[in-house]
């Protein structure tokens, strides 16, 4: 496998990182205006578009788009139709789920006030969003934990109404991820994929309501369509390819690590992989897993062009560097696989998620240890954090100033109001004052 091999004291060293990282997140001009016409055409006609686009694109033939649209019933149908071991898996990881993102909500969502010395009351009324969209992928694999990690903060944060879109190819209804609705709480589910399913989101058709924000993962025809709706509705990210970045000390075992280069590897051909090891001997022995286990892997072709195309294994001069390294990076996901990983989490700055110690691997976290996997990537973590309660909820601030308060207040406001030129701020404040 030709897998790049990067040492942080070689001469060239930047110039080869810089390549590692490079990646175009600009969308294809073909895939924009096909996007812009799809949004278009759906916010024209509703549901007579989205029909023809359900049956062009998906293969699915329906008389109506309420034909689309499955029912409470049929989800509660997949729960007893999916095996014991599904069912429990499920519900496992959405109790886990709604448990952490419970703790989230009491600890920043909860609203606020106080009163001033002067009697003025200040504070903040944390408010839930009316009714949010969660996109589901379900093209090349069914996702049931995009569905408990989108729709379980809503439903914990208040939110009214979830509406859930997924493609179903064919009309192939994944059981599973009708089941995780089922467990997660949507209210309205419809077999609606592509720009197109966020376009009736967004704008809104006869039958599909529309939401205040959209939120989920897709393809590059949905992350075109919800840059292009961003201003009508919220959204919570453009996301990226998936990335796993595995700080190591060598002291885990190179299988294991191996396997979790692999597990970001496997998504698309785009995924990125990376270690930064400041032991040579054990980056050989990564590399040596890799070659062995490669082979064995179901979807080894995804990950070797991954591998080969954006993956890299860096030599660095010490751990210390490593953390630099990894801050610059800013991944989408972040392994500490060393024997004291909370030696080295405070120098991090920059990560969607962090991972300490060697037996937590990344696919954990993707399923079921409670935070959520809906994480930013192509180095937005440097502003960016992982979608959570707060992405579905809004504040308000409170003022109620008293009488004795606008006395203070008035004469401030009035004189930065006539500084800027606005007499009826400085008016409308003194009015209150020298009454």
């Amino acid at each position: 496998m030709k897998l790049r091999q990067l040492d942080t004291s070689a001469a060239d060293f930047e110039v080869q990182f810089q390549q590692v990282l490079h990646w175009s997140a600009e969308t294809d001009a073909a895939i924009e205006s096909r996007v812009a016409d799809i949004l278009a055409d759906v916010r024209a006609r509703g549901d007579a578009a989205l029909l023809d686009y359900t049956a062009r694109f998906d293969g699915l033939q329906a008389a109506s788009v309420a034909d689309l649209e499955i029912g409470r019933a049929e989800l509660l149908a997949a729960l007893d139709q999916i095996t014991p071991a599904q069912r429990h898996a499920l519900e496992a990881a959405a109790a886990r789920v709604r448990s952490y993102h419970q703790r989230q909500l009491q600890a920043s969502g909860l609203s606020w006030q106080y009163r001033d010395e002067d009697g003025t009351l200040l504070g903040q009324k944390v408010t839930p969003l009316d009714r949010v969209g969660i996109y589901v992928p379900g093209g090349k694999a069914a996702y049931p934990s995009s569905v408990l990690m989108n729709a379980i903060p809503a439903q914990v944060a208040g939110v009214g109404e979830i509406v859930m879109v997924v493609p179903t190819p064919k009309g192939e209804r994944n059981p599973l991820v009708l089941a995780a609705a089922a467990v997660a709480g949507a209210h309205r589910v419809f077999t609606l994929g592509g720009a197109q399913a966020v376009a009736a989101l967004a704008y809104g058709t006869a039958t599909v309501p529309r939401v205040d924000k959209i939120t989920g993962p897709g393809n590059a025809y949905v992350a075109s369509a919800k840059r292009r709706v961003f201003g009508q509705v919220g959204i919570d990210m453009i996301a990226g390819p998936s990335e796993i970045l595995v700080l190591a000390d060598g002291s885990t075992p190179a299988a294991w690590v191996a396997m979790d280069l692999f597990s970001q590897a496997e998504h698309d051909e785009l995924a990125q992989s990376i270690l930064l090891c400041p032991d040579a001997d054990y980056i050989a022995a990564v590399h040596a897993a890799i070659e062995r286990l490669l082979p064995q892997m179901p979807r080894r072709d995804v990950i070797r062009a991954s591998l080969e195309g954006r993956g890299a294994l860096i030599h660095t001069r010490s751990m210390e560097e490593a953390c630099a390294i990894s801050n610059r990076i800013a991944p989408e996901h972040l392994e500490i696989s060393s024997r004291d990983p909370h030696r080295w989490e405070p120098l991090l700055k920059h990560a969607g998620a962090i991972f300490l110690g060697a037996f937590t691997s990344e696919s954990l976290g993707d399923y079921c240890a409670g935070p959520n996997h809906v994480l930013p990537t192509s180095g937005t973590a440097r502003f960016s954090s992982p979608l959570g309660v707060y992405d579905f909820q809004k504040r308000s601030s409170l003022i109620e100033v008293s009488e004795a308060g606008a006395h203070i207040l008035g004469p401030i406001a009035a004189e930065l109001a006539y500084g800027e030129g606005l007499q009826a701020h400085a008016r409308a404040a003194e009015m209150r004052f020298k009454s």
